[in-house]
């Protein structure tokens, strides 16, 4: 009996221990990583209880030295002196503010400075009129049609510390100030400009001098604002001889300039191919074109043409050579070029078409006949190894023509139509239109010969955004040969100096 109690109560006991019907009975280790977990939850609201206690003074004390630093900024021993006239000296008795502050360290002086002279040769002369060295820089005069960017920010830097060592050594010094009229830029952004305020309205419409006018009033808003950029720079530049490049006086050393370098054989005119934009209707220089990489077939917008312009196309199409069935396929990227054809070139090498050399091809829209010869330059891999010839129209084309003594026909016109020339059906038709209706016309005469994609690389006007166009046309050129042999010797033989100030 007492045997049976004691397993009942140990029975009761162990009832007391064990968990409820469908509870999750936890290990030992279970059980310790719970009381880890709560002792590290303890911790973390304790410390997180003391973080306001702690942050709340390092707060008030930012905050009074917020208020602290601001109510010095604000007192009157940190203002500019507000009795300053302009022209008159600094008065430094007004402390700066604790850090640089470029609207109190450079204000009130650059008025002072030009006043009283300081930057003309001649205030240095009177100084020091012993001094026969002199140093004299022209700043490189930036365009008109922008305001000074951070590359010019730099160069003034350094033409200004140049100028002021000097001028620190006692020399007279001179660095002349201005701007360029920049020529084709300028003229295009009045036009737009104009065309903005009145649609359809052109330089044409406006006359010369009216166009002029507007010139002006455009350098006088834009020059104005670039020279106070080169004043709040600090540069120590003699406004009294500012210029501008389109100044009467500066038109006549340029003529000057211009007649004795003709006199001498360094400027010569020519009659050359040279890059032509048809919308500026002016020639512009290698600088200004950029060239644009096509991969294959793509379409490019182009000024005045609604739609755009399909370029990297090979179009391959035959000549039929006179007094024969034969024919010779030729492939250009220009279709329209083919009216300016005066000649085709093989290699002297290649087996197809060395039966065809000295005979002739027949135009299929013009009365010409095209001589077919042989030149060395002809690439045979090229498309059909044949290459049409346009002398007036391709740099290439013009020195295989000027070898093989071929005729140079120009068919374009200089704002891009083709000439007379070319025939009643495309006289007077736009040279993109014109591609257009030549292929279309050799799939008519059963000439087409077909399309595939070709990378090639598409010369653009970086002014206007146009096709720039190769014209044969009589222009001014410099001879660059013009002692080059001298500079060749000068440091061949280690005689030739680079001197930095």
């Amino acid at each position: 009996m007492n045997g049976e109690s004691e397993k009942n109560a140990d029975s009761a006991a162990a009832g007391d221990a064990q968990p409820a019907a469908g509870a999750v009975v936890k290990t030992a280790k279970q059980l310790a990583n719970e009381a880890k977990k709560l002792e590290k939850l303890e911790k973390f609201n304790a410390k997180k209880d003391k973080v306001p206690l702690q942050a709340a003074p390092a707060k008030e004390k930012a905050a009074e030295d917020k208020t602290k630093v601001k109510k010095e900024e604000n007192e009157d021993d940190f203002k500019l002196d507000p009795e300053h006239e302009d022209g008159t000296k600094k008065n430094t008795a007004y402390r700066f503010p604790p850090s640089y502050r470029r609207e109190y360290v450079e204000a009130q002086w650059y008025d002072w400075w030009e006043k009283e002279g300081f930057f003309k040769p001649e205030y240095m002369e009177k100084l020091h009129p012993e001094e026969k060295e002199k140093f004299v820089i022209v700043i490189p005069p930036p365009n008109v049609t922008g305001t000074l960017h951070l590359g010019h920010a730099l160069t003034n830097s350094v033409e200004d510390t140049l100028t002021r060592w000097h001028r620190m050594c006692g020399k007279p010094t001179l660095w002349v100030p201005g701007c360029d009229h920049a020529g084709i830029a300028t003229q295009v952004v009045v036009e737009k400009r104009l065309a903005k305020e009145r649609p359809g309205f052109t330089r044409h419409d406006l006359g010369r001098e009216k166009f002029m006018e507007e010139i002006w009033k455009w350098k006088n808003k834009n020059g104005d604002f670039i020279y106070n950029q080169i004043r709040r720079l600090g540069s120590s530049v003699d406004w009294s001889r500012v210029r501008f490049t389109m100044e009467p006086v500066m038109s006549k050393a340029v003529t000057e300039a211009f007649v004795r370098l003709h006199a001498d054989g360094t400027i010569y005119r020519s009659k050359r191919l040279i890059n032509w934009s048809c919308t500026l209707k002016s020639c512009i220089s290698d600088i200004e074109v950029e060239k644009k990489e096509l991969t294959g077939r793509t379409f490019l917008s182009v000024p005045g043409y609604a739609n755009k312009i399909e370029f990297g196309v090979l179009t391959s199409f035959a000549y039929p050579i006179e007094n024969s069935t034969e024919e010779i396929v030729v492939a250009t990227t220009r279709v329209e070029t083919m009216l300016g054809d005066t000649g085709i070139a093989v290699h002297p090498d290649d087996e197809r078409y060395k039966g065809l050399i000295g005979k002739f091809a027949v135009h299929p829209f013009l009365d010409r006949r095209l001589p077919i010869v042989a030149d060395k330059e002809v690439d045979k891999t090229f498309g059909t190894g044949a290459v049409k010839i346009t002398p007036a129209h391709d740099h290439n084309d013009y020195a295989i023509g000027q070898r093989h003594n071929l005729d140079v026909i120009t068919i374009l016109k200089e704002d891009g139509t083709l000439r007379e020339n070319c025939g009643a059906t495309y006289s007077g038709m736009k040279r993109f239109d014109a591609r257009k209706v030549i292929t279309d016309a050799l799939r008519e005469k059963q000439l087409f010969r077909g399309t595939v994609a070709n990378p090639m690389v598409v010369p653009m006007c970086s002014r206007s955004k146009d096709v720039v166009e190769p014209l044969l046309m009589a222009q001014w050129f410099v001879d660059c040969k013009y002692g080059l042999t001298d500079y060749h010797g000068l440091v061949s033989s280690c005689t030739f100096y680079i001197v930095l100030y």
